[in-house]
C-alpha cells in the first residue's frame, strides 16, 4: 500500500510540475532553443522558424550537439570543426541568433549521461520555453541519439539536484520534434506547421553559410558533386531550387487548422512540428502564444 501511495504521490506531483508550466514563466517573450546533431541541422530543420522568431525579437539559440568534425570527404579533425564552426558563427549573425556547438565527435556520439548532463545544461543556461530536436528514429545514428539526448533530459531539466551547478528551469518546456520522413515505428505527426514564405530566403542564406557541407560534403557523398555551381550567386540559387520541396498534404491540413484554408492554400513553403510526449503539453492558446507567427 505505502508503494502505491508512493507511486501515486510522485505522478501527482509530475503532473503538477507540467500543468504549472506556464504559471511560473513571466511575460517576457518565449526563449527558443533549436538542437541538431550536427552543425547545418538546426538550420535544416527550423531555419525558417528561428527566422521569424529573430524578426520577432524572440531569442533564439541553435545548439549542434557535435563538433561535425567528420562530415567531409577530405577535411577531418580540428582543421574541420574549426572550418564548421566558422560556418555556425556566420549563420548566427545571418540570422540574429546565437549559435553553440559541443565538442563531441561527429560520428561517435552516443546517448551517455555524459551529453545528457551537456545539453540539460545549455537548455537551462538559455531558460528555454521551447525545445525543438529531431525524433529518435532516424538513418544517421548521430540523429538518433540527438533525440534520445533530448528526450532523456525533458524531465531532468527541472530536478534540482541534476548537474546541480546549473540552476533548473522552474518550469517545463514545450518539446518539439522537428519534421522527418521515416515511417518507422511510427510516422511523424505535424502538430504544428508554420509558413516560411516570407523568410524562406533567409533559410537559404543560412544553409548557404555550410559551404563545407551544402556545396561540399553533401553533394560528393550523394554522388551529385557534378551539380554545384561554382559562382557564389549560382550556388545558392541551385541550392533554392534544390531545396524547394512541395508541402505534402499532412502539413498543408496542418497549416489549414493553423492559417485556415485560403492562406494555407497560398503557403509555398512549410516547417512543421511533432508535439513531444514528454515536456509541458500546450493547449491551443498555449501554442498561439509561444508562436504568434501562426494565422498571421
Amino acid at each position: 500500500m505505502k508503494k502505491i501511495f508512493a507511486c501515486f504521490t510522485l505522478r501527482m506531483c509530475f503532473m503538477l510540475l507540467l500543468s504549472s508550466a506556464y504559471s511560473q514563466s513571466d511575460a517576457a517573450k518565449p526563449r527558443i532553443i533549436i538542437i541538431g546533431a550536427h552543425p547545418d541541422d538546426p538550420d535544416s530543420d527550423a531555419g525558417g522558424t528561428a527566422a521569424l522568431f529573430s524578426q520577432l525579437g524572440y531569442a533564439v539559440k541553435f545548439l549542434s550537439v557535435t563538433n561535425g568534425d567528420a562530415g567531409h570527404q577530405t577535411l577531418k579533425g580540428v582543421e574541420l570543426a574549426k572550418r564548421r564552426y566558422a560556418e555556425t558563427q556566420e549563420v548566427a549573425k545571418r540570422l540574429g541568433i546565437s549559435y553553440d556547438v559541443l565538442n563531441n565527435h561527429d560520428g561517435e556520439l552516443m546517448p551517455t549521461l555524459d551529453v545528457r548532463l551537456q545539453i540539460i545544461r545549455k537548455i537551462r543556461e538559455w531558460n528555454a520555453d521551447v525545445v525543438i530536436a529531431p525524433r529518435p528514429n532516424d538513418y544517421h545514428p548521430d540523429h538518433r541519439y540527438t533525440g534520445v539526448l533530448v528526450q532523456d533530459g525533458a524531465y531532468m531539466v527541472a530536478v534540482p539536484n541534476v548537474a546541480p551547478e546549473t540552476p533548473a528551469l522552474k518550469k517545463n518546456p514545450v518539446y518539439l520534434y522537428s519534421s522527418d520522413h521515416f515511417q518507422r515505428p511510427n510516422p511523424f505527426r505535424p502538430d504544428i506547421a508554420i509558413d516560411i514564405s516570407s523568410v524562406f530566403d533567409k533559410k537559404m542564406s543560412a544553409l548557404d553559410a555550410h559551404e563545407s557541407q551544402v556545396y561540399e560534403w553533401l553533394p560528393w557523398i550523394a554522388g551529385y558533386i557534378k551539380e554545384v555551381p561554382v559562382s557564389k550567386p549560382d550556388r545558392l540559387k541551385w541550392l533554392t531550387e534544390r531545396m524547394t520541396i512541395p508541402v505534402n498534404l499532412a502539413v498543408r491540413k496542418s497549416l489549414e487548422k493553423w492559417y485556415g484554408a485560403d492562406k494555407a492554400a497560398a503557403v509555398k513553403h512549410a516547417e512543421s512540428f511533432e508535439i513531444c510526449e514528454y515536456g509541458a503539453q500546450p493547449d491551443e492558446k498555449e501554442i498561439l502564444r509561444l508562436f504568434p507567427m501562426l494565422g498571421k
